[in-house]
C-alpha cells in the first residue's frame, strides 16, 4: 500500500500533467518557422510557469494524520498559484475583462486562504501589496496616480 504522502504526490504529478498538456505550461521557445514571443508575452509565460512550479511543489506535503491540515496545506499554495497567475496577467494582459477577473481571483483567494486560517486557528501571514504592475521603468503608466482596484501603495512623496 502507498503512503499518504506518494498517493498525494502521485495525484498532483497527475494533475499537472494534465495541465501541461493542456496548455498550462505552455513553451515561449521558438519552433523553427515561428517567430519568437514577444518580450511582454515571454515574460509573462515565465512567471506563470514559474507560478506554476512554486505552486505544485508547495502543494507537496506530508501526511500530518490531520485531513483538514491537509487540506488546508495543499489548498493555500493551491490559491496562492491562482493569485500569482492573475498577478501576471495584470501585469501584461491588455482584456480588460480578463484584467477585472484576475483582480477578482486575487481578491476571492486572499479572502479563502485567510478563512482556512482562520478554520484551523493558525497564524495569518503578514499583510503585502499586491504587484500588479511591471516598475515604471519598464513600463510608463498612463495615468499617474491612478489606483489599480486597491492595490496601489502611494509613496513617501505621494503622502507629503
Amino acid at each position: 500500500m502507498m503512503s499518504s504522502r506518494r498517493t498525494v504526490r502521485g495525484l498532483l504529478s497527475f494533475a499537472c500533467a494534465l495541465l501541461l498538456g493542456a496548455g498550462a505550461g505552455v513553451s515561449h521557445s521558438a519552433e523553427p518557422g515561428h517567430a519568437t514571443a514577444p518580450a511582454a508575452e515571454s515574460e509573462f509565460l515565465e512567471q506563470n510557469n514559474a507560478a506554476m512550479t512554486r505552486m505544485m511543489t508547495n502543494m507537496d506535503i506530508a501526511a500530518s494524520g490531520d485531513v483538514d491540515e491537509d487540506f488546508v496545506g495543499m489548498m493555500i499554495p493551491h490559491h496562492q498559484g491562482a493569485i500569482d497567475m492573475a498577478q501576471a496577467e495584470l501585469r501584461y494582459g491588455k482584456n480588460e475583462q480578463l484584467r477585472r477577473i484576475a483582480q477578482e481571483i486575487i481578491v476571492e483567494q486572499q479572502q479563502e486562504i485567510a478563512a482556512m486560517h482562520l478554520a484551523l486557528g493558525t497564524t495569518l501571514p503578514p499583510s503585502a501589496a499586491s504587484p500588479d504592475q511591471i516598475a515604471p521603468a519598464a513600463k510608463q503608466d498612463p495615468m499617474p496616480g491612478h489606483t489599480h482596484m486597491g492595490t496601489h501603495s502611494p509613496t513617501h512623496e505621494e503622502i507629503q
